[in-house]
């Protein structure tokens, strides 16, 4: 069997796997399964690097959102159980990567590529949008659903007063910590994996470790961007009546921050992409 023929059959034997053990645990719901089936197929069908990327932010993301159940329950309006995702959230999530995953392919067919201005800047700063991608969701993702776990006082990001937990763009130490430690995760994934799939030039090997905390880096970017669009762009208020902190406008909600022109999943979008385009510019530059 021809090794292109041996990486479709692991892409889609494991993102079987991934999907259907996703949609039991309620992680994914049916649409959101099949949309994670055919992007991370994908992905691992393409490069097992770009598979292993977007499994570990699937995987810690899921996991972390179940941390804290009844706390996260008394505090988010919109608490789902599980965290369950539908087709857009997933889509949201990783379908610019999976658009630059396949430009690559276009350009390089099945070879894995080490990230070198030298030898393609147009595959280095395509490469550098995926990690950009997957270290802002994964950062957003952690500082969220660990953030509100803390027992500090939350701040609006732009002004620094304290805020209800569950207000966009409110941080805490820990949120900040927690994007910055999971856009490391990421790097050191695509790192790890690199060093068996990726055929590098000479002398550029070692230097793929400067992956490792331009992620990091990355993480805590998107994550601060994401909480300056929240705070700017997506409104907030308290309903007296849930006694919770709500995403829309209504006449038992006061306000606490924020324009009523972007939802969450605009926000994560926006901030995605020029987290990726700020990764990408740093890739050429640094590689």
């Amino acid at each position: 069997m021809e090794p292109n023929l041996i990486q479709l059959s692991v892409a889609v034997i494991i993102s079987s796997i991934i999907a259907i053990g996703a949609y039991r645990r309620k992680s994914l719901n049916l649409s959101g399964a099949l949309a994670g089936f055919i992007v991370m197929s994908t992905h691992f069908a393409i490069s097992y690097r770009y598979g292993a990327v977007l499994l570990v932010f699937f995987a810690t993301s899921s996991k972390l959102t179940k941390v804290g159940a009844e706390k996260k329950r008394v505090v988010e309006a919109d608490f789902k159980e599980g965290g369950q995702r539908n087709w857009i959230q997933v889509l949201f999530n990783s379908g610019i990567a999976t658009v630059l995953a396949v430009l690559i392919w276009k350009i390089t067919g099945w070879q894995d590529k080490c990230l070198d201005s030298k030898d393609s800047g147009i595959v280095t700063a395509l490469i550098g949008g995926i990690l950009g991608h997957y270290s802002c969701c994964n950062g957003d993702t952690w500082s969220s659903e660990l953030g509100i776990l803390s027992d500090a006082t939350p701040r609006l990001i732009t002004t620094f007063k304290p805020v209800r937990k569950g207000t966009n763009g409110a941080v805490t130490k820990a949120g900040l910590l927690a994007a910055t430690a999971a856009g490391a995760v990421i790097g050191l994934t695509f790192v790890l994996l690199g060093f068996f799939t990726a055929k590098c030039a000479d002398g550029t090997a070692l230097k793929q470790l400067l992956v490792i905390p331009l992620a990091a880096v990355a993480g805590l970017c998107g994550s601060v961007i994401d909480s300056l669009l929240g705070a700017t762009l997506q409104f907030s208020g308290f309903c007296t009546v849930r006694n919770k902190v709500v995403g829309k406008p209504g006449p038992t909600v006061k306000k606490i921050s924020g324009l009523n022109i972007l939802d969450n999943n605009a926000v994560n979008l926006v901030s995605v992409l020029l987290t990726s385009m700020l990764t990408s510019i740093a890739c050429i530059y640094i590689f």
